[in-house]
């Protein structure tokens, strides 16, 4: 009985070519680094902010590691500043007025000593210096932080500064303060506000610029020195991109070779069975 070589496998040679391999080809990655397609928003070229909008929500911008812009803490410095001075503007004479009353009240009281007259004295001028320093307060805080807020906004949406913004912020400012008065005290507020924002304006302006420059310049060069170093991070992840590519590329062309070749060798046809050896008699 004629055995079949076992070194001689039952290939089907009708077997259409790398159908024993259909597998490997799907977990190979194809890479077509030559196709232009758009790139994904996480490695796509970073934009200057050129318009107004958009300078306007990058003062706001913490994301990327980024700290809070020199327009943000101008505005809390100025805002907790101007709370400070209300605090004292208003508390002080009135903590002096309310011992004077005091003791002006109380001449006829009698006290076992002195310390506790001097202590009675000096809590009247306490509560009377809270009462009404944290009353100036907030209203001082609000009124210099919401004449910022508008001066700051104006000067980088227009990207420059201006005596006129400084006005339109007082006039603002000193209207939505009068708004309880009605129209004509509405009126009156805006005017007088904007006649008064234009020194205060030109003491900001001169301020910063006895710095060396004002903020909105620094702003516009920091904004420009962090654009050119997203441009840099950009341009060095789109390189390593563009090499792991290649890398990629040459190594499926190296694949497909390997896959060419164990094909041609399963394709070979197949060994013909040994002869049977004469029986001796």
């Amino acid at each position: 009985m004629d055995l079949p070589d076992p070194t001689c496998g039952n290939v089907n040679t009708s077997m259409p070519q790398r159908q024993s391999l259909g597998v490997f080809p799907s977990l190979l990655p194809h890479v077509h680094a030559a196709e232009s397609s758009p790139l994904p928003t996480l490695i796509g070229k970073p934009e200057f902010p050129d318009t107004g909008w958009e300078r306007i929500k990058d003062i706001f911008d913490t994301s990327d590691g980024q700290r809070f812009s020199e327009e943000v803490k101008y505005l809390v410095k100025s805002g907790i500043s101007a709370a400070l001075v209300g605090m004292v503007y208003g508390g002080v004479p009135a903590a002096r007025h309310a011992r004077q009353r005091f003791i002006q009240l109380s001449q006829a009281e009698v006290y076992t000593s002195r310390v506790e007259a001097v202590r009675s004295a000096h809590n009247a001028a306490i509560r009377g210096f809270l009462r009404y320093g944290v009353r100036w307060s907030w209203r001082v805080a609000a009124f210099v932080t919401l004449f910022n807020t508008v001066s700051t906004g104006l000067c980088v949406y227009r990207d420059r500064n201006a005596l006129s913004h400084y006005a339109l912020a007082g006039a603002m400012t000193g209207g939505m303060f009068r708004m309880s008065l009605g129209p004509v005290g509405m009126l009156a507020g805006s005017v007088i506000g904007g006649v008064l924002g234009l020194p205060a304006g030109a003491l900001i302006v001169g301020v910063q610029k006895l710095g060396g420059e004002t903020l909105q310049e620094k702003r516009k060069r920091e904004r420009r020195e962090l654009h050119d170093l997203k441009i840099a991070e950009w341009t060095a992840r789109l390189q390593l991109t563009d090499n792991v590519a290649d890398e990629i590329g040459e190594s499926e062309q190296d694949t497909a070779g390997d896959l060419k070749k164990i094909d041609e060798i399963l394709n070979r046809p197949r060994n013909k069975p040994a002869a049977p050896e004469p029986s001796s008699q």
